[in-house]
């Protein structure tokens, strides 16, 4: 069944094993998308969509007396003068010019734009993966909204996880937090007791877990990874797009890709294999994490089934109206000047936290690609492990008590009495790095 919308002359051909028709679920296949007006027509005397004719209802605080103004913003100004009684573009095809040329890609027709990259996870299970027959693999500790969405969309979860044991990978295959794509690892399970999601001996690598269930459509990997803040190499990736027992569709999802150096994205792949999509997101690097833009890039094939899928005006025109500033060329220089601000603090802040040793603070782990790091907070016998009682204790003291928030992520595998630590400004970090050193001692 042909792809509605989709030319004959953009049909994937690459990989060889990968055919997209079998991974599209029959009834995504089948259907006829909703055709909004604006698709059609969007200039002229507008009497098609039934929109307001008097236009938005918002007063400008110019418009009215001040003492009647008093629940009006003031900084309304930019917003009031977009057409908002008018339905949004439902391609917004300005935006994924821009993002083409950011992210040097063939052309348009390899973006998607949806509501945070978490329309994007879930979009992608429900034209993929059926209900209660099929399943998404994941590679713990993970971005968690791969497996909400899962439960929320009735599709199975196979768990494939990251090495847990070992000193931090920088680079390569190998070292904690590298995929394990070829044999089995195994483990006691007494030495994980407390992830409860942990349930047998013999766990997987990613290879053997494909071969064992060919109900998996979609791979899941996080790149830089949430909370390990490692990333994972072209190289690896690779080999699960060239797997040729894995019909379906390696999802990398890469919120944090500008933070890890050049070439590190895996949209230099996309060209090659039409079984890749890679996510991004305007809310870290650009830092809009309030308009809510994210993006798939990937083979037309499947950008146009997402088309076909979504809701026919999910993006905002506010939010449309703030991405393409965003998305200009001066603004894509200033983002990048403030990555590299954020990359140089991160380094700082690893240096201040490794002076906290002989207080109980372990070396960060994972590969701190990411505008994050993670520490271990060490019991008090000096074993050398992590101790969750006392991260639980210090990661609440430091919120409730001292006014600084960090995230305790003890309770993901492999991430025993960690708090996960955004990089902030010059002076928030040496607040956490003081605050920190306080409760140490204290505790």
């Amino acid at each position: 069944m042909p792809i509605l919308g989709l030319p004959p002359s953009l049909y994937p051909t690459k990989p060889s094993h990968f055919d997209i028709e079998k991974v599209i679920r029959p009834n995504i296949l089948a259907l006829h998308p909703y055709r909004c007006a604006r698709d059609d027509y969007s200039e002229g005397i507008l009497l098609d969509a039934n929109e307001n004719a008097l236009g938005h209802s918002i007063l400008s605080p110019d418009s009215i007396d001040s003492s009647s103004s008093s629940d009006l913003n003031p900084d309304l100004k930019h917003t009031l003068d977009l057409d908002l009684h008018r339905y949004p573009s439902p391609t917004h095809d300005p935006i994924k010019q821009r993002i083409t040329q950011i992210r040097d890609l063939p052309g348009p027709e390899y973006v998607f734009l949806g509501v945070g990259s978490d329309e994007v996870i879930d979009l992608l299970m429900r034209v993929c993966v059926a209900p209660g027959k099929e399943k998404i693999l994941i590679t713990p500790p993970t971005y968690g909204m791969y497996a909400v969405c899962a439960q929320v969309n009735d599709v199975g979860i196979v768990k494939s996880f990251l090495e847990l044991g070992g000193e931090k990978g920088e680079g390569g295959m190998e070292g904690r937090f590298s995929l394990r794509i070829d044999e089995v690892w195994f483990f006691f399970l007494f030495i994980f007791a407390s992830f409860a999601d942990i349930d047998f001996v013999g766990i997987p690598k990613i290879t053997q877990a494909i071969d064992a269930d060919p109900t998996i459509k979609l791979i899941f990997l996080c790149s830089p990874g949430n909370p390990t803040g490692t990333l994972i190499p072209l190289e690896a990736i690779r080999k699960l797009l060239d797997y040729q027992n894995f019909k379906g569709i390696v999802v990398v999802d890469e919120a944090y890709i500008d933070f890890a150096g050049e070439e590190a994205s895996a949209v230099s792949l996309v060209r090659e294999y039409a079984n890749l999509c890679v996510m991004q997101t305007t809310s870290k690097s650009f830092g809009l994490a309030g308009i809510r833009l994210g993006v798939a890039i990937a083979h037309p094939a499947l950008i146009q089934i997402l088309m076909n899928t979504k809701a026919p005006y999910n993006i905002s025109t506010p939010t449309a109206s703030l991405a393409l500033s965003a998305l200009s060329p001066s603004a894509v220089k200033s983002m990048h000047a403030k990555v590299s601000t954020l990359v140089s603090s991160r380094k700082a802040l690893l240096e201040g936290l490794s002076q906290l040793k002989p207080l109980g603070l372990g070396p960060s782990i994972g590969g701190n690609d990411a505008n994050f790091v993670m520490v271990p907070i060490l019991d008090k016998n000096g074993s050398g492990n992590g101790d969750n009682a006392r991260a639980q204790k210090i990661y609440k003291t430091l919120a409730e008590e001292e006014g600084v928030v960090v995230r305790f992520r003890g309770s993901e595998p492999g991430c025993l009495g960690c708090v996960r630590i955004t990089i902030g400004t010059k002076e928030e970090n040496a607040v956490v790095l003081q605050k920190l050193r306080v409760l140490l001692e204290k505790l």
